[in-house]
């Protein structure tokens, strides 16, 4: 899986444990029944090599981990199947390969709002305790690879969104880092008098029709106090926070705050206007850390950037979106006692804190966020694990598809200006409540 899609997931990508058992409290009360245990992944005892479906590994660490695993297991060889970039193309082949019941694929990436999907429907198997220690881990993280009290999904990596901005614009007017989004705005009015800030736009988040515009609305609502599923698994979008937090959205985009273009952004396009210096502001997944500092010359930022948490609508700090991947055992695959084997070996703390050093990429281990060598060379360990602790993930519905495309369609609306906001949240509410009383 590229670096963009590892690290947000998403989906990734607080207070976390809580919302996750409410929102799985009120899943439950919604669907039928729970899925079926006659099948786990620690009950098959066949071994042999075995394939890893999940996105391009552009950094080359998962490469560096399975050629690890390969050759101390010449026998039970790990083959990687590279998806698409995209997180939804990734849904939709694995989805596709599950409802065709194919073989092709063993341990699956999955973003960490699809467990369960992917468990109601019986795509993937259980994984006991026995098979991966978690206790080690978030337990936050632990949780978003849970459907029914059961472990569907181990996590693999972590995430929550920070804001990135430019330290030496903000202290060229004498602001600080912004807590509210109204800080952002007036130092992005006092720095667009500088002739260093000349052509800069103020703000940018993934706001493309696709993913992240639900993860970038649900922080939106979530920060100005709402939500989009409320404990009791019903939607919640008529409520004045939620209002408050897509009109928040319009009206940046509407005052120029936002900059049109930016309805075209996903997590890459933002990256590189940001380093090409084109952003105060960009709402993003920590990976963008190492490559927004790079002195090769591919980032006109490097050296005058730092890290805060997201800012509140009217009050700090803002709410994260919990992202991230986990790794699951198809149902279909074959030798899942390796497959299990595998996911303990990816999973280890050492190979947490390699994909950590070499991509950025946040662990599940919390004594790594405070290892004082990891503090040093990575200085906004501390703004992501206090990130962590408070994200909320995204509408845990088993049918997530369908919710988010929902969500994407009634905000690109809204913000497009084709439908107002009290327009597009009805319908959404609608919509999604339809949703989920059918499940």
């Amino acid at each position: 899986m590229d670096k963009t899609t590892i690290a947000r997931r998403t989906l990734r990508r607080g207070p976390v444990v809580a919302a996750l058992i409410a929102l799985t409290a009120g899943l439950a009360a919604c669907s039928s029944s729970a899925p079926s245990t006659d099948t786990s992944a620690g009950a098959a005892g066949d071994r042999g090599p075995i394939t890893l479906a999940t996105g391009k590994d552009t950094t080359g660490t998962l490469q560096k981990q399975l050629d690890a695993w390969n050759s101390a297991h010449p026998s039970e060889k790990v083959t990687l199947i590279e998806l698409p970039t995209s997180a939804d193309q990734q849904r939709q082949q694995l989805v596709q390969n599950a409802q065709t019941k194919s073989d092709a694929y063993t341990v699956e990436g999955l973003d960490v709002v699809w467990t369960a999907e992917f468990a109601a429907h019986r795509w993937i198997d259980e994984i006991p305790a026995s098979s991966v220690p978690t206790s080690s881990m978030i337990a936050s993280t632990v949780a978003t690879g849970q459907y029914f009290g059961k472990q569907y999904a181990i996590p693999y990596q972590t995430n929550a969104g920070i804001l990135f901005y430019r330290k030496d614009l903000l202290d060229a007017v004498g602001a600080g880092a912004p807590k509210t989004w109204s800080d952002m705005q007036a130092a992005c009015a006092k720095i667009a008098k500088l002739p260093q800030g000349a052509g800069v736009d103020c703000y940018a988040g993934q706001f493309d029709k696709y993913e992240g515009l639900t993860v970038n609305f649900c922080e939106a609502v979530q920060s100005a106090g709402g939500s989009v599923i409320g404990p009791d698994g019903k939607p919640t979008l008529n409520t004045p926070a939620a209002k408050k937090g897509l009109q928040t959205l319009v009206d940046a985009f509407n005052s120029g705050m936002i900059s049109k273009t930016a309805t075209t952004y996903k997590e890459e396009d933002g990256r590189k206007q940001f380093q090409d210096g084109n952003l105060v502001f960009h709402r993003q997944w920590p990976y963008q850390w190492d490559l927004a500092n790079k002195t090769d010359g591919s980032s006109k930022a490097a050296g005058k950037f730092a890290v805060t948490a997201l800012p509140g609508i009217d009050a700090s700090p803002g709410s994260s979106t919990l992202g991230g991947l986990n790794l699951a055992i198809s149902a279909y695959g074959k030798n899942k006692a390796t497959a299990a084997d595998f996911i303990k070996f990816l999973t280890g703390e050492n190979n947490e804190r390699q994909a950590l050093e070499d991509n950025s990429t946040a662990p599940v281990y919390p004594n790594l966020y405070t290892d004082p060598a990891l503090q040093a060379k990575f200085p906004y360990l501390a703004t992501l694990k206090a990130g962590l602790d408070t994200a909320v993930p995204r509408p845990k519905v088993a049918n997530y598809g369908d919710a988010t495309a929902l969500i994407q369609n009634d905000v690109a609306a809204a913000v497009s200006g084709s439908m107002s906001v009290d327009a597009a949240l009805a319908d959404l509410q609608s919509k999604l409540t339809a949703l989920v009383n059918a499940q």
